[in-house]
């Protein structure tokens, strides 16, 4: 795409997008329940695959089901078949030339307009798509469909500004160096998760923004809310091709794409057995690839917070509920294990702590009223009662819930579990349900319970350590340095925030490159150097040579 540039453009000014409150009368509460009763009244709606720009209906039907309303479902979609799949890496590929030569202002528009349509025109029905479809409250859904979806994008930009602005410091005389960051040879394949609407957007999203093209596999749970948001990137100005919506069985979408020789990069964000599996997978497929596929991946996390007896006990306690109960434990962040000074436990944390949780209400999301929703389906529904009763099974007391009820959608009471044993199965693996597991130690045993919180478990993602002497808080900054890619003072260990808190773990829990940064985007650029000389030689020979 050829056009001169006849200047050097400065973007519009970058803030994260402020969130509504949803109070009762307020001009957004009112918006959202229209939005909701438009939805209901609509639904179930058909969603094709979205390949170069067009519908394609394979006829290969599957349901998204409303998980507070399982006898219902928000939309059937057509999954892609091995044709459609095909089709759709030949696209990317066909499209790529003209988008990665697209200049970059041009580029950086279509994502600003993006998060604008996003934030304003669709922000309802993003919302509405996102509480029904994945049963978030309405909370829950303006913290992600709306705002980080909005923040990922207009951050995006603003990162790669800064990005492509980085050069070389030092010009000899007579040279000029230059960098460019070009896009990967090939295409990038997103596999993005059920848990954020906003997830489904940044993951196609960020390689395409550095000129990548991207085939997109939504989660099958999300199928609706990301089907929005590929229509949000079409009407922004993203050309046909660039990327392709293709939602069906994950297995056989992901293992034609990463079979394809121009396959460039995987970006993905789902469960540690998935991603280990593609990993090898990719790893035995090497040879037969132009380059060295980019892994990108976040994955689990076993997150805790750790109580000193110093910590402000009301604090701890609300900042614990909220971290173990929103969207019902479904974040790769949330809260699953909480380790409790013997002297803070008894000093009003325990009865501090039921108490609250025994006022959290639990039904549909359709209720303003109820804190926590369904979880996402009958495999989470079980796996979550499975733990719970592998726990009582080994000495485990629950403390408050513990039951479930699925008549009419996948309800699970918030759990709380007291374990006499540090490496018991509810403090070492992933749950992913609204289950916390509290460890109890002694005042004097607060280091040795760091490196307790250190080997539990092998994921390495987030953590929060609650104290007022600054020495406990860089004891255990210190002491747990590899235990969390995000850790908090003071403050759950959830909630990460685009622009201000970049967000990934290590160990079992990714690749800890950054989302809602700068640095996730240097994993979709391949840089070149350019070195130009202005001065031309006259001799090959050198003055050492002169005798």
């Amino acid at each position: 795409m050829s056009t001169p540039q006849l200047a050097t453009f400065k973007i519009p000014n970058i803030d994260n997008e402020p969130m509504r409150s949803f109070a009762p009368g307020s001009v957004e509460r009112k918006a959202l329940e229209a939005a909701l009763r438009q939805m209901e009244q609509e639904l179930p709606f058909e969603v094709p695959c979205i390949v170069n720009g067009k519908e394609v209906k394979t006829g290969k039907i599957a349901k998204q089901p409303m998980p507070h309303d399982h006898a219902r479902h928000l939309c059937t979609y057509h999954e892609a078949d091995e044709a459609t799949i095909a089709s759709a890496i030949e696209g990317v590929l066909t499209a790529k030339a003209e988008w990665e030569s697209m200049p970059w202002n041009d580029r950086a528009a279509i994502f600003l307009k993006a998060a604008d349509l996003a934030s304003g025109k669709y922000r309802y029905k993003l919302l509405a798509a996102t509480i029904l479809g994945q049963g978030k409250n309405a909370w829950q859904a303006e913290i992600d469909a709306a705002a980080e979806l909005s923040d990922f994008l207009r951050f995006g930009v603003k990162f790669v500004d800064e990005l492509y602005s980085q050069q070389p410091s030092k010009n000899a005389p007579g040279v000029w160096n230059r960098v460019e960051y070009r896009a990967l040879e090939g295409f990038v394949l997103a596999v993005s998760p059920f848990n954020f609407t906003a997830i489904g957007g940044n993951l196609p999203g960020t390689p395409a923004l550095v000129g990548n093209v991207v085939v997109w596999k939504p989660s099958p749970a999300a199928t609706y809310s990301n089907y929005i948001v590929h229509q949000i990137f079409t009407e922004a100005g993203v050309p046909p091709g660039v990327i392709q919506f293709t939602p069906g069985p994950p297995a056989e979408v992901v293992a034609q794409a990463i079979g394809h020789p121009s396959f460039a990069a995987l970006h993905f964000t789902g469960s540690t057995f998935v991603f280990k599996k593609l990993w090898k997978d990719i790893a035995a497929n090497l040879d037969i690839y132009k380059g060295y596929p980019r892994i990108v991946g976040e994955t689990g996390g076993k997150n805790f917070h750790i109580v000193h007896k110093s910590a402000e006990i009301r604090n701890a306690v609300v900042q614990a509920v909220r971290g173990a109960f929103e969207y019902q434990g479904q974040k790769c962040s949330a809260l699953s294990r909480l380790y409790v000074s013997t002297s803070v436990w008894n000093g009003g944390f325990k009865d501090q702590l039921l108490s609250e949780i025994a006022k959290i209400k639990v039904g549909s999301p359709l209720d303003f009223s109820n804190f926590m929703g369904p979880v996402i389906g009958r495999p989470a529904y079980d796996k979550i009662l499975g733990y719970i009763q592998k726990a009582k099974d080994t000495g485990g007391k629950i403390l408050i819930g513990g039951t479930g009820d699925n008549s009419t959608g996948y309800f699970i009471q918030p759990t709380v579990i007291l374990s006499k044993d540090p490496k018991s199965v509810t403090l070492r693996e992933e749950i992913f349900g609204p289950v916390l597991t509290v460890f109890l130690y002694e005042d004097e045993d607060y280091e040795k319970t760091l490196d307790l919180i250190d080997t539990t478990t092998d994921y390495a993602l987030t953590g929060a350590i609650f104290a007022s002497e600054r020495k406990a808080l860089l004891t255990a900054t210190n002491r747990l340095r590899n235990s969390a890619g995000n850790v908090y003072y003071n403050e759950k260990c959830t909630g990460a925030v685009v622009g201000q808190q970049p967000f990934g773990g290590t160990r079992a829990s990714g690749t800890n490159d950054k989302a809602g940064s700068i640095a996730i985007f240097y994993r979709f650029v391949s840089p070149r150097s350019i070195k130009e000389n202005f001065i031309g030689l006259q001799d090959f020979g050198y003055p050492s040579n002169l005798v």
